[in-house]
């Protein structure tokens, strides 16, 4: 590796902005501010809600009134 071009590579603290939770990694930076962390996202708390989502042949049945035995 050349030397004098690589930037300094330091511990550094992450701190949550939504729930404050602050941990340490390596970085280039001094300090990183994240929006949402492991430990307030939903999918990793498990308050993730799943929303049911319809498939494209199902929205076009529904919008042309193709009955199908499920909604007859």
């Amino acid at each position: 590796m050349k030397k004098g071009i690589h930037p300094e590579y330091h511990r550094c603290i992450v701190t949550c902005v939504s729930c404050g939770n602050t941990f340490e990694t390596g970085s280039v930076l001094d300090h990183i501010k994240v929006d949402t962390c492991s430990n307030c996202h939903p999918f990793y708390t498990g308050k993730q809600r799943y929303v049911q989502v319809d498939g494209p042949i199902d929205r076009f049945n529904r919008k042309y009134g193709i009955k199908t035995d499920e909604n007859k």
